[in-house]
């Protein structure tokens, strides 16, 4: 500090004043400094400390990977599809069209069929929807045959499903009183449904798919009950024997059958009966 004064003395006024304001700065400056220090630490010691998280990996959404149901193509315009008949005893009550081809509407029988005047389909009291067979006019023709290609297609490819991975031979055949998660089932046996029953539990996009190489049997009384949200449009039978439903049985799902469908007195069905040969009904009702 004394070096800084006597310097002041020996210096021209003008320089004195200039270095007379320097140095008045300067001691401001080193008087000021203990206090913005004391600013400084301060702001840091009450700055706020960023939020962690102890989990540092990222939110990854659980999927829920399904199969998709089989694809009936022009086949599910139809309630009933048949290519060698469709025949009825009693009182039967079908929701949707039903249709033969390559057969003629011959092969359509205790329907009491009323033909429209277009000639392209026909009328009947137990059907709420319309009659389509191969022999009427154009352009029935084509549509039945495209309906019925569409319905083989759909078999084969529910025959042939390896997605998800098979369930094989689950209960051997007999899956009376069990509850069936959603998924692929495959039997190189038949398939039977006593009057115990069977559910079918899942939401309602899930999908069931019964690869049965021999009959599909469902005793009488037996019921197919759904839980869960499942949905019958979402169940695909695809037997390569003969599908029988009992008497009084409420049966849930679609049947692609490549031989014999048939109801007997008073059995329901809420889904599609698809067959490659015929299908015969005694006083039963079938809802899409």
């Amino acid at each position: 500090m004394s070096k800084a004064i006597d310097l002041l003395k020996n210096t021209p006024i003008w320089q004195k004043q200039r270095k007379s304001k320097m140095f008045a700065i300067f001691c401001s400056l080193v008087l000021l400094a203990p206090v913005f220090m004391a600013g400084c630490q301060k702001d840091n010691s009450t700055a706020a400390v960023p939020a962690t998280s102890s989990n540092t990996s990222p939110l990854v959404a659980k999927r829920d990977v399904d199969a998709a149901p089989l694809n009936l193509r022009t086949a599910g315009d139809f309630t009933i599809l048949s290519e060698t008949g469709i025949s009825t005893t009693g009182v039967t009550s079908i929701t949707g069209d039903i249709g033969v081809s390559p057969i003629s509407s011959t092969a359509i029988t205790g329907f009491g069929l009323i033909k429209d005047a277009s000639n392209q389909f026909s009328r009947s009291s137990r059907v709420v929807g319309e009659v389509f067979a191969a022999n009427y006019a154009a352009p029935t023709p084509s549509k039945m045959t495209t309906a019925v290609s569409d319905m083989r297609t759909a078999f084969t490819a529910g025959n042939g499903r390896i997605f998800p991975a098979p369930i094989v031979e689950k209960f051997a055949g007999n899956i009376s009183g069990r509850i069936l998660a959603p998924g692929l089932y495959k039997w190189g046996t038949g398939v039977l449904i006593t009057s115990a029953g069977v559910k079918l539990s899942g939401l309602a996009d899930d999908v069931w798919v019964f690869q049965i190489a021999k009959n599909l049997t469902v005793d009488n009384s037996a019921k197919v009950i759904l839980e869960g949200g499942a949905q019958a449009k979402n169940i695909f039978w695809v037997v390569s024997g003969k599908a029988t439903i009992g008497t009084g049985a409420n049966f849930k799902g679609n049947i692609l059958c490549k031989t014999l469908i048939s109801l007997n007195t008073g059995a329901t069905v809420d889904g599609r009966l698809l067959a490659q040969t015929a299908v015969t009904i005694i006083a039963g009702t079938v809802t899409p």
